[in-house]
């Protein structure tokens, strides 16, 4: 139960900064309003390294805070089959709870912001071309190489990390992945950080907020979980795990 609470709670920290900083940089009349691509993987680098913090401290061995993550390490044997969906459900849970109180803390711009595809954007991803194919390879690409460098940060030889340090060094992964890949789709790479918020928008009385895009939502989720099977596949003959 400990490792569930804090999933849930470090996948719910992890979307009110991510997301956060999405609607900071994108709803008409926030002080922080077009700064730009900068910020967000910033933005997201920082959420990330706050929402381990939070799911370690609260009891969550591995902090993952995605599924994607989750899936790799059940094939490590790190979690059963059923701890891996157990995982997985927090973790949606928690990013659903972290998109409404995005959605709270920015109340008033919602219906201030007159592009229904803008007040999407900062709930869930989408395609800067859209080509679902393609969009798929973007995903399973650089969710490939955020889980076989997590491999190369936390893997032989043992305790080469010191402690405390991982959740940093993570987080500028993050920051190089969105600077380099992030272009093409926004760089999900994590089914819970797109599907739960993507949930929250299509139920959440946001003023003028259109449709929540379920035509492209399997992207983000395939993507992901296939780019985690095949980095673990590479790091396993590598000999890293």
């Amino acid at each position: 139960m400990d490792n569930l609470f804090g999933e849930f709670m470090g996948t719910m920290v992890l979307i009110v900064f991510g997301c956060g900083v999405c609607a900071n940089m994108t709803l008409t009349k926030s002080k922080g309003q077009g700064a730009g691509w900068i910020c967000i993987v910033f933005g997201w680098g920082f959420a990330v390294t706050l929402g381990v913090f939070t799911a370690t401290t609260l009891g969550a061995p591995q902090g993952d805070l995605n599924p994607a993550v989750t899936l790799a390490k059940t094939m490590v044997g790190i979690y059963t089959p059923m701890q891996f969906l157990a995982t997985s459900a927090v973790q949606i849970v928690g990013a659903i709870l972290g998109a409404t109180i995005v959605w709270l803390a920015y109340l008033p711009h919602w219906s201030e912001t007159p592009d229904p595809a803008a007040k999407l954007g900062v709930f869930a991803t989408g395609p800067a071309i859209r080509s679902p194919i393609a969009n798929f390879l973007t995903e399973a690409i650089a969710t490939f190489f955020l889980m076989f460098v997590i491999w190369m940060i936390f893997g032989k030889p043992v305790g080469a990390i010191p402690p405390g340090l991982g959740p940093y060094l993570v987080g500028i992964l993050i920051v190089a992945l969105g600077l380099s890949l992030g272009g093409p789709t926004g760089y999900a790479m994590n089914p819970a950080r797109d599907l739960g918020p993507r949930i929250a928008h299509a139920i959440l009385p946001i003023a003028g907020k259109g449709d929540s895009d379920w035509g492209y939502a399997w992207v983000p989720i395939a993507g992901p979980l296939v780019g985690a099977a095949v980095a673990y596949v590479v790091a396993l003959a590598g000999g890293a795990i």
